[in-house]
Parts: structure tokens; sequence; C-alpha cells
């Protein structure tokens, strides 16, 4: 998980994250809740940290292809101007390389076939007006 974070930081040159085994008691938490509930994908709210979550059916996803599912949002992001293209989706990318963030951790449960993945981010990004690096 932190190596593919990083290789995504990497490319817009913002410091790497490193794990916290805090902050992945956290992730790990929320998706033992979720997974009572039958893995939907809902944030948690948690003050303090930024969130991503990802789920699958069946396919078996790795950390790594986790992260590239967030940041494949990259392509519709619009950096100029701070936001997302029109009718798209971009904010698991912008937190993905936040340069504030500084931890993250992660946590994965299951249902049947379908898996949940949170990630949790110390310090949080995704500020309304701030550029992710």
């Amino acid at each position: 998980m932190v190596a593919a974070h990083n290789r995504w930081r990497q490319k817009v040159n913002v410091s790497a994250v490193r794990w916290s085994v805090d902050v992945a008691s956290v992730a790990q938490r929320w998706a033992n809740q979720l997974q009572t509930k039958g893995c939907p994908l809902e944030h948690s709210y948690q003050g303090g940290y930024g969130e991503n979550i990802a789920a699958s059916t069946g396919m078996g996803l790795t950390p790594e292809r986790v992260v590239d599912l967030w940041a494949s949002e990259v392509e519709d992001y619009d950096y100029v101007n701070n936001r997302c293209k029109a009718g798209k989706v971009c904010g698991h990318y912008t937190q993905v390389v936040w340069q504030a963030s500084a931890e993250i951790g992660c946590g994965k449960a299951s249902c049947g076939n379908t898996e949940v993945w949170v990630c949790n981010y110390n310090p949080p990004g995704n500020y309304v007006g701030t550029k992710p690096y």
C-alpha cells in the first residue's frame, strides 16, 4: 500500500507517506464495521483523517490495484483550475497525492465475494480551494 501510494506521489514530486499502525487501526475498524453492513461503499466521516474506500467483487484486488483505481482519476483532475472535470470524480486521486498527508493506514474486510478496502490519511487532504501539490 505504501509503495503504491508513493509511486503516484513521486510522479508529482510529493514527499513519501509512511505507514501508521494507529491510522491503520482506525481504517481496519471501519472496514470491520462495513463488513457488518454487507460491505457498502460508505465513508466513516471520522474526524481527523482523510479516507478512500474501494470494493471489488470476485476480483481479488491487490493493494497496488486499489491505489491505481483511485489514482486513475488523475485523468479527470484539472490541476490548473483545481477541480474535477465536468461530471467526473477525482477526489480519490487528490487524496492519494495530497502533499500534506504524511501517514497512511489501511484495512480490508470481506463479505462473501466482495472485498472492501479502506485507507485513512493523516493529516487529511481535499481542502476546498487548496491544490493537492
